[in-house]
């Protein structure tokens, strides 16, 4: 079995692949400190209650965005699993081309991102990826990661306001049922929630504009189930492209290796 790990800046996924099915998923807040031991003594006991342990674990693979991490996540593979695992960016084949300025930069999960596009969706792609940043990647139809854009996520912006405005108070972002707010939260709610939609718009026709074609619209990430049915602008809501770009981008390099 595959151990997939996909951390975030805020969340780091740990799934779990059968060789056809995703068995297992699980999520714990991103602590760059937290030890190799730390993660091996809370998996295991999730991995017991699905009726799984440690030896069933074949190989792993690691998307990171978080350098400082990445010590605890490859010494799990290497003391609990007895695997060297494989990192995006280090010893992984991807299969496409990263068409930006300086593609050692491009982010582990932006590039996972537009393989799991690819190999889903047809034509020119435009991933929004909604977690702790909010990303917009455009994917060419040959799969070619093209660039794209970086704002702060929505709980960030909301973070940001609490922390920066002395009066305004810490809230839970949702869906309000009106742009005009009657008080400070539903003013609050509004203002972020309905912005961010004005974000997405916006950016996604003039992505469209500049790019010259038709693009497929593909929502991803941590908050994006916040936005279904707030806009006509997503055409896809897709809650396991960065896991089905890990599993692909896994079969890639071990084809590579046995060619």
């Amino acid at each position: 079995m595959l151990l997939a790990i996909e951390q975030g800046n805020t969340n780091t996924l740990f799934a779990i692949h059968n060789g056809t099915d995703w068995i297992a998923q699980w999520r714990v807040a991103t602590e760059s400190t937290r030890t190799a031991d730390e993660y091996a003594a809370w998996l295991y006991q999730l991995m017991q209650m699905q009726g799984l342990d440690f030896k069933s674990i074949d190989d792993c693979i690691i998307s990171s965005v978080v350098p400082q991490s990445l010590f605890n996540l490859r010494k799990l593979a290497h003391r609990y699993f007895n695997r060297h695992p494989y990192v995006i960016g280090e010893n992984t084949h991807l299969a496409i081309d990263i068409r930006i300025d300086k593609p050692r930069e491009a982010g582990a999960d932006r590039l996972v991102n537009a393989v799991g596009g690819h190999i889903a969706y047809d034509g020119p792609l435009i991933i929004i990826d909604s977690g702790t940043a909010t990303t917009f990647d455009v994917v060419a139809a040959d799969g070619g990661y093209e660039g794209g854009a970086i704002a702060p996520g929505i709980n960030l912006s909301l973070q940001a306001l609490h922390q920066a405005a002395a009066k305004l108070p810490r809230i839970a972002i949702e869906k309000p049922a009106k742009r005009i707010g009657k008080d400070t939260v539903s003013a609050m709610q509004s203002g972020i929630f309905w912005g961010y939609i004005g974000l997405i718009e916006y950016m996604i026709a003039s992505i469209t504009a500049e790019y010259g074609q038709k693009m497929t619209v593909i929502a991803t990430g941590g908050v994006a189930s916040l936005f279904e049915g707030a806009t006509d602008s997503i055409d896809h809501f897709d809650h396991d492209l960065t896991l089905r770009g890990l599993l692909e981008i896994y079969k890639r390099t071990l084809a590579r290796a046995a060619s």
